[in-house]
């Protein structure tokens, strides 16, 4: 995603309160990218699963859809009258995150935003299981959004990791920072980039392999631990261009240190990568990572590598 043409939302109609409706109306006003508004609705006493799907029950969930349908609309006529060009969708659609991710297959989105449930007083967000599935399987960059408002000049955080851990391919820091830049370049936003490292890690792994007692110059270890990460992070910065005041090389864990930086620059997204652990390349995020998002006190904007294709992707190109 290097430009913003069209943007699928994912409206709750369970809320009144739509702050990724908000967010994305932001975005298309800056960038003029048209807005697709999608409510993905299941009720499993209409699904026809329980009991014999009968004709009754099949007016009803088109009775059901029809007053989503109405709902979307009354949401998308003042953003019309704004001069956006806003179309709606109710589908009737088990998991939710295979109906989402189908739509932004079908539709040819840029960017899918859904609302994530922030709680203030606890200064973290809840994700659902749906959340959770579509940062691992939606096929294009997922905005989740916390309520709030953007300054006139956002604060982007681009979470990188040059030394390619969890076995994430080298290119996805590239993705992510493109991302970040051609975002940054839409809205009058800036870019910082941010890495942070465990030396324990490493100095534990050194110390383990030993089959005696030896005494290891831990220092120096560490020293030249902090050198290869400065070495590598410098090299993509420098490749994209990022001011060197826009850089932030941190040795701590990354669930302490990346909420904490969000909270100091008070950015507005943090941009990162969902990355594979196996052969197979499936996508997943771990515990670390869980802790990471669910405390980011800002959206979060998570970008796939460019090999990634969702099984629903696969699926509708093997049925073509």
């Amino acid at each position: 995603m290097t430009s913003f043409s069209r943007i699928l939302c994912v409206i709750d109609p369970t809320e009144t309160e739509q702050p990724a409706l908000a967010r994305a109306t932001w975005l298309a006003k800056r960038t003029g990218a048209a807005l697709d508004l999608l409510i993905c609705y299941y009720n499993e006493y209409l699904g026809g699963e329980w009991y014999s799907d009968s004709t009754s029950l099949q007016k009803t969930r088109a009775d059901v859809l029809e007053g989503l349908r109405e709902r979307l609309e009354i949401l998308a006529n003042p953003l019309r009258a704004d001069g956006l060009v806003v179309a709606t969708t109710a589908v009737w659609y088990h998991p939710m995150h295979q109906g989402v991710a189908r739509q932004a297959i079908a539709l040819k989105s840029d960017v899918v935003f859904k609302d994530t449930h922030h709680h203030s007083a606890l200064s973290r967000s809840f994700f659902t299981n749906s959340d959770w599935n579509l940062i691992r399987t939606c096929p294009v960059p997922l905005w989740l959004v916390k309520p709030g408002e953007f300054s006139d000049a956002p604060k982007l955080i681009a979470a990188v990791d040059p030394l390619n851990g969890h076995d994430k391919p080298p290119a996805l820091d590239d993705e992510i920072l493109l991302v970040s830049k051609s975002l940054a370049a839409a809205v009058n936003g800036n870019v910082h980039a941010f890495h942070s490292y465990d030396p324990r890690i490493a100095l534990s792994s050194v110390t383990a392999s030993a089959y005696a007692p030896v005494s290891f110059p831990l220092p120096e270890i560490e020293k030249e631990i902090a050198k290869q990460h400065q070495r590598k992070f410098t090299e993509v910065i420098d490749f994209h261009n990022i001011p060197a005041d826009h850089t932030h090389l941190v040795a701590g864990l990354v669930h302490e240190e990346l909420p904490e930086l969000a909270n100091h620059l008070d950015a507005a997204v943090v941009v990162m990568g969902a990355v594979s652990r196996n052969t197979m390349k499936r996508l997943f995020i771990g515990a670390t990572a869980e802790r990471t998002l669910e405390h980011l006190p800002c959206d979060l904007l998570v970008v796939k590598p460019s090999w990634f294709h969702s099984a629903i992707d696969a699926h509708i190109s093997d049925a073509a």
